[in-house]
């Protein structure tokens, strides 16, 4: 078994520019996959329909069906100079309008504005949704209000994806910004609980025809929610990954979801999981003893090379930046060396990265 590596800089590869997913692919399943076979030691290249082909009845795939929210906000503050709120979780409602007053919302953001924005004073986006500054903290953080008036039937999220944009990671850097678009494809067609800040990305690559197809073979569909916070994006400052602090991010696993999963397990079939956040949840709540336990709370496991999974088989999901936790999850899963080789493959054969880019399939359990 090879040595582990503990050193940061050994989770390090060299990726050319333009490889990096500006855009989606025309076609959300025809994006190319790599599949890696811990086995075999083999890696194949395929599209990435044909991921049906590698399940059999019994399997269970688990995916995160969280849903993004336009958490980016462009308005001007009192003075006329331009200001963007970034939110950083979904406003949390804390009263409704009566007799023509605001109904109020808080929530963690982060403000970007050529001068820092003063205790009390407000950013205007419309006239029916602006913020008050509450707290400015030193990390550069704030706590605001959003005050907005709703017609109608109209809810606050309504209004966000009115006003605001989809929070597109920082390294999709184009010309022409955000796009329409975005609101589609930077969502899984299965996303429906609102609450993250960015997209479970490995899900970007399913339709509906895809999924209906693999249930079709006889797995089994289960879903775990995880909100993707703004954390996902920090980058690891210490030398040693150990040291390390990992965000928290709010997870829900039903009775229902737990016990499909238990079963499985039981009876030895596979788990596939569809992205790192399922994974980070599906081992966040197997106990020791290998058994499911359903719950809502806080999610802060951080998971690196020397991990011992007890739940996830495995893993479908995209190409991980450089020294990232995520590119350490798949590491403690695949291995450090084999995940570094087949990097280099996929960029040698033009395979495109990170969010909107390709997709790969880590095979543990054939």
């Amino acid at each position: 078994m090879p040595k582990l590596s503990y050193q940061l800089s050994d989770y390090d590869y060299d990726l050319p520019a333009d490889q990096i997913a500006q855009f989606p692919a025309p076609q959300r399943d025809r994006s190319r996959l790599l599949i890696l076979d811990l086995n075999t030691q083999a890696i194949g290249h395929r599209i990435f329909t044909d991921i049906s082909t590698f399940f059999r009845p019994g399997d269970v795939l688990v995916v995160n069906t969280t849903k993004v929210f336009p958490a980016r906000l462009l308005g001007h503050k009192e003075t006329g100079g331009r200001a963007e709120l970034f939110l950083l979780s979904f406003p949390h409602s804390i009263s409704s309008s009566t007799g023509g007053q605001w109904s109020e919302a808080v929530a963690p953001a982060l403000i970007k504005s050529a001068k820092r924005p003063k205790i009390g004073s407000l950013i205007f986006f419309s006239e029916q949704l602006q913020a008050r500054i509450n707290t400015l903290h030193p990390d550069g953080k704030a706590e605001v209000t959003l005050q907005f008036h709703l017609q109608n039937t109209q809810s606050l999220e309504q209004l966000l994806e009115h006003h605001g944009q989809i929070p597109l990671p920082p390294y999709i850097n184009r010309p022409t910004g955000h796009l329409a678009a975005d609101q589609d494809r930077y969502q899984t067609r299965y996303a429906y609980q609102t609450g993250s800040v960015a997209a479970p990305t490995a899900g970007l690559h399913f339709t509906d025809q895809l999924l209906t197809q693999i249930q079709s073979k006889g797995v089994e569909i289960a879903d775990i929610l995880l909100h993707v916070g703004y954390g996902t994006f920090a980058p690891i400052r210490t030398s040693d990954i150990r040291k390390h602090s990992i965000h928290k991010e709010w997870y829900t696993v039903s009775p229902e979801t737990a016990a499909v999963i238990q079963r499985a397990k039981n009876q030895n079939r596979r788990i596939w999981a569809v992205g790192t956040t399922t994974v980070r949840t599906l081992e966040f709540i197997t106990d020791p003893h290998g058994n499911i336990q359903p719950g809502t709370g806080e999610c802060d496991l951080y998971i690196y090379p020397g991990f011992r999974f007890r739940t996830v088989d495995n893993l479908i999901t995209n190409f991980h930046l450089p020294k990232s936790s995520l590119l350490l999850l798949v590491s403690a899963l695949a291995g450090r060396q084999r995940i570094l080789e087949a990097y280099q493959q996929a960029a040698d054969s033009g395979y495109r990265f990170f969010s909107y880019g390709d997709a790969m399939a880590i095979i543990s359990k054939p």
